[in-house]
């Protein structure tokens, strides 16, 4: 095995990552489709949808297309909906994926600085780790309103290590998505992609992430702290 990553800040998306949070949004979904009187999709179609943000969830569910653009008076009430399900069924299924909770505890310990960096709008970010007694574990939470830009755009994980002074080439961003390889290479931190979450069906291993792991536990072999 490769040397472990050398590292201070350890960074970690949210939806697909830390938390398996497809079933409450699959609800959410479907329950403004069927407010809207439009048909409900299945729960593993929209999980497949998750990753870019509430604003193209929502367009995704109600064309059906992964690039689909409602129209607009229809978008706007769709997201009025989905918002006001989704602030009610935060927490219902959602959980930490096994392992995770082990997992941050552990860097916790070891003197690691843990942030959160995700494209979910920061009031149901802050809410959810809240809810799920993870918040606790964060120094630092960057949600897709938090900045003007969202993975895999860099900024929002530049202004993740301004937040705790941290230096990019010391931190690794922990994450399911192409956004998240290719928002850690733009912000030229290291990364590690966890095939367990919400990749839309694409290879990660194909952007060349730094390592490739199929368990939340498996991230602790491969970080060493930086002094």
């Amino acid at each position: 095995m490769r040397s472990p990553l050398a590292v201070k800040l350890v960074l970690f998306d949210l939806d697909g990552t830390v938390v398996d949070s497809a079933p409450d949004l699959a609800h959410a979904a479907n329950l403004m489709l069927q407010e809207l009187g439009r048909t409900e999709q299945p729960a593993n179609r929209i999980a497949a949808w998750i990753g870019d943000g509430m604003i193209r969830l929502v367009k995704r569910a109600l064309t059906g297309e992964i690039n689909g653009e409602p129209d607009p008076a229809l978008f706007a009430r769709g997201l009025a909906s989905f918002k006001a399900h989704y602030a009610a069924h935060l927490a219902v299924r959602t959980q930490p994926y096994p392992g995770v909770v082990d997992v941050l505890e552990q860097l916790s310990l070891q003197g690691f600085v843990l942030g959160c960096v995700t494209n979910k709008l920061e009031t149901f970010t802050r809410a959810l780790l809240e809810q799920l007694d993870l918040a606790r574990y964060f120094r630092v939470v960057v949600a897709g309103d938090t900045v003007p830009a969202r993975k895999p755009d860099p900024l929002p994980l530049r202004h993740a290590c301004e937040q705790v002074r941290g230096r990019a080439e010391r931190a690794v961003l922990v994450g399911d998505s192409a956004n998240d390889v290719l928002a850690a290479r733009a912000a030229g931190m290291h990364c590690i992609a966890v095939t367990y979450g919400y990749s839309q069906g694409r290879d990660l291993r194909a952007l060349q992430p730094d390592r490739v792991v199929d368990s939340a536990p498996e991230v602790l072999q491969h970080l060493r702290l930086h002094d």
